[in-house]
């Protein structure tokens, strides 16, 4: 089964509320791409104005006031609530607002679409998109599961779309500049590197405010269409603590992996040119959460994805990559890259901006011969954000930072580790068949 297959299989067809079926990867034609001049303002649609998405939308607002290189002309979400919110924020028209989205990507005076909605629903949305001609920025993680990543990547090559991924560490200055100096090899041949995420919120992590009023049942500013945001996922009766609540739930999301991890993960891609993983494997489990009580509902948390999480992969590029992360405690381990001759550290914040290189034992001779120092700190260059990435490269028509290749490549790791943690053992991925396997490679055992 080819990979749009295996998206269409995702039960990627459903009936609205009207009664007409559609699917979502064949749904009606390639509309022609609105050429755009050098002094062209950039039209933005965005589809999903939750949290997340009203944030992307108000830095575009604020981009639109500022810089007047873009505009906001179309906003799209199942909530009536947050149409009206998003509506005011973008200073809309009821024309420019959306119930359903394939109906804002008709518009053919659309060139870029924000995609901000629960994961399980980024991969048909996005091939939606591209094949209407618009450029995404598709907020991460890219999508659910590895087979739709893949197919969002084919549908960016097929359409010619440019894809920002919405994990903006990706534009951070410390991993290029890593990029550079590795590429170089000053730390040597790189072998190991870590990561992690971590929070600690006592009353459960993604418990956000329900509001007591909406659901399917509702009318005017409180109707959610809960038939339609289920979409590809399992049918199921209306669950508010689903609907606002989503993370914590396997048909929606990955968790602490496509969440969190997806973020940090992504700039290690960008400083090693990691590639496909070999081997991944995610461990963990829900080890406080199901003691917390809903403030809400008044009963223990029945969230599915772990609270605690690890993910251990092995690339092709032979070196590993290890992201333990908790939502119960909020120490992590700090961003490393080893290499056989010294590590590197990210330095971000506080004014800073680059990188530092602390040569191992056996080099430490050496690194000050040619260095002059015991240790090195390189300053990186400032950089374009990640938004304005997006918007030059659209422009350019040249990859921007996270493009959908790169995109792919971060969610097999993260899918995988997610699919390793629910089936309970090893996964591994065939670079040559851009394939998930539970079979080992001839060069390893599989010992569990």
């Amino acid at each position: 089964m080819d990979t749009s297959q295996t998206v269409r299989r995702r039960s990627f067809l459903f009936t609205t509320a009207g009664g007409a079926v559609y699917g979502l990867i064949g749904m009606r034609g390639p509309a022609s791409t609105r050429p755009l001049g050098a002094n062209d303002r950039i039209h933005t649609g965005h589809i999903g104005v939750g949290g997340q998405g009203t944030g992307l939308l108000r830095n575009v607002v604020r981009r639109e006031q500022k810089q007047g290189d873009v505009k906001v002309i179309a906003v799209c979400d199942l909530y009536n609530r947050r149409k009206t919110r998003a509506k005011e924020v973008a200073g809309l028209d009821n024309s420019g607002v959306y119930h359903d989205y394939r109906e804002l990507l008709d518009r053919a005076d659309i060139d870029a679409v924000f995609i901000a909605t629960p994961d399980h629903w980024h991969a048909g949305i996005a091939i939606d998109a591209m094949k209407k001609g618009k450029d995404i920025y598709l907020e991460k993680p890219m999508t659910l599961t590895v087979e739709e990543a893949k197919a969002v990547y084919q549908a960016s090559k097929q359409y010619g779309r440019v894809h920002q991924g919405g994990a903006s560490g990706a534009s951070s200055a410390w991993c290029w500049k890593a990029r550079e100096v590795i590429a170089e090899g000053m730390i040597g041949k790189p072998v190991w590197c870590q990561t992690s995420y971590s929070r600690n919120n006592p009353h459960g992590e993604w418990n956000w405010e329900i509001d007591p009023n909406a659901g399917p049942d509702a009318t005017g500013e409180d109707y959610v269409d809960w038939k339609f945001w289920l979409g590809p996922a399992k049918k199921r009766p209306w669950s508010a603590d689903r609907f606002f609540r989503f993370r914590k739930f396997w048909d929606y999301s990955g968790g602490i992996a496509t969440d969190l991890m997806y973020h940090r993960l992504t700039p290690l891609h960008i400083a090693l040119g990691l590639g496909f993983p070999k081997r991944v494997v995610g461990t963990g489990g829900i080890w406080y959460c199901k003691e917390v009580i809903d403030t809400t509902t008044g009963q223990p948390d029945v969230r599915e994805v772990p609270d605690t999480f690890t993910i251990s992969a092995d690339y092709w590029a032979k070196l590993s990559v290890n992201i333990p992360s908790s939502l119960v405690n909020d120490t992590g381990v700090p961003t490393l890259i080893r290499g056989h001759k010294a590590d590197l550290y990210p330095l971000e914040g506080r004014g800073q901006r680059g990188i530092r290189i602390v040569p191992q034992g056996p080099y430490q001779k050496e690194f000050q011969e040619k260095y002059g120092k015991e240790e090195v700190v390189i300053e990186a260059e400032p950089r374009e954000d990640h938004m304005s990435n997006f918007f030059s490269c659209m422009r350019t028509r040249e990859q921007p930072t996270l493009n959908a290749l790169v995109a792919y490549q971060v969610m097999c790791t993260i899918g995988m580790s997610v699919e390793s943690y629910k089936k309970g053992r090893h996964l591994y991925f065939d670079a040559e068949k851009e394939k998930v396997t539970t079979q080992p490679f001839k060069d390893m055992v599989d010992r569990f």
